[in-house]
């Protein structure tokens, strides 16, 4: 197996926090998962990049496939031979998860303790403004930055149109736009990454998550596959795996996702100007649909609010967990959001700020 120091497992993102929370387990050994495999994880400690299995006991007390370790996780294990056994996981600053297929009511987790994740949606056939709210409306409430990024720009007939859409939806998130004839690739991913970073590419299969890893890699260490037919990518990624990057920190790479479950959503970030309507609704309890004094209603038909949006935000909506729950409840779980990780939020409006005051008012993304 491949000897990793201290040093070198620092690379993987390793902080203070994570150190101090490992020495309350004095008789297991830190490490970090850096792909999943079925059954399998791939982990690495100060000394080696192992193999590892959940144990018995951590099996037996998990309930649900949230809490199962995944790429991202810091984790306390014991090495038996060239074998670990990952005995617990340690408290995540961030999470992704998604409908697992087939179980009902199931979230399963696509990577953890993510600091910047690239939302990318290609400018092509794959173009859809309710998809990336979906994705917004998860990464916010993940912890995470998100940073839009929109491939395949060569291939839209009408790329400022489509950008000026995105920024209609953005949170005022940072938005790159990419190109095949691209020679500037990195320029335009450094502001984001730097030593102790952990950065995810999530997306729809075939948006050229893979082929970006690769070029900020400067390898090729996931496969990639040529255009289908009607400009379509093909699914390559089958896994999840980390990887140390030369712009400092690491990166993740997960499958593709058109779909992930929003029932775990902050809707307050992604549609705000709906909330703040909604507050001058005749009814707290205003579903938006038909009730009469409905503030949001109103500005749909005055042309202030897109009626697609509306839609896109009752989907969301009824997804997430805000579903069934009094007006009170709502209210208390917004508030439990918005305060449940105090220094991710001010980590992403510093973050946002320095980013903003080094692109010193240029168009996002450098511009085409």
């Amino acid at each position: 197996m491949e000897v990793i120091t201290l040093h070198q497992l620092k690379r993987y993102g390793v902080s203070e926090r994570f150190l101090a929370e490992a020495t309350l387990h004095p008789e297991e050994t830190l490490a970090r998962v850096t792909a999943q495999y079925r059954g399998k994880y791939k982990i690495v400690t100060e000394q080696a990049a192992l193999l590892a299995e959940v144990s018995g006991k951590l099996r037996y007390e998990t309930e649900e496939l949230a809490q199962y370790p995944t790429v991202g996780d810091y984790v306390m294990v014991t090495v038996e031979g060239e074998l670990a056994v990952i005995h617990r996981v340690l408290r995540r600053k961030s999470l992704f998860v998604r409908r697992a297929v087939g179980m009902s009511g199931q979230a399963q987790p696509v990577a953890s303790n993510v600091d910047v994740v690239f939302l990318c949606m290609s400018l092509n056939q794959n173009f859809s403004l309710n998809r990336m709210e979906r994705y917004l409306s998860i990464a916010w409430d993940s912890g995470a930055t998100p940073v839009i990024v929109l491939t395949k720009a060569d291939l839209c007939e009408d790329l400022a149109q489509a950008v000026s859409q995105v920024e209609a939806i953005s949170c005022f998130s940072d938005i790159l736009t990419l190109s095949m004839f691209d020679e500037d690739i990195h320029d335009k991913f450094e502001p984001y990454f730097s030593k102790g970073q952990t950065c995810a590419f999530i997306g729809s299969s075939g948006v050229g998550k893979s082929t970006l890893i690769n070029c900020l890699l400067g390898t090729q260490v996931i496969s990639t596959q040529e255009i289908g037919k009607g400009d379509k990518g093909r699914h390559t990624t089958t896994g999840r795996e980390m990887f140390p990057c030369p712009l400092g920190g690491v990166v993740i790479d997960t499958p593709g996702m058109r779909e992930m479950g929003a029932e775990s959503a902050d809707l307050s970030q992604t549609f705000g100007e709906i909330e703040d309507l909604a507050r001058h609704c005749r009814f707290r309890d205003c579903t938006h649909t038909n009730e009469p004094g409905c503030a949001v209603l109103a500005a749909v038909e005055q042309g202030r609010l897109d009626q697609r949006r509306l839609d896109s935000y009752r989907k969301l909506e009824h997804e997430s967990s805000y579903e069934g729950l009094s007006s009170k409840e709502v209210e208390v779980k917004k508030a439990e959001r918005m305060f449940k990780e105090v220094g991710s939020i001010k980590q992403a409006r510093r973050f946002a700020k320095e980013h903003y005051q080094r692109k010193q008012g240029k168009f996002p993304g450098g511009g085409m």
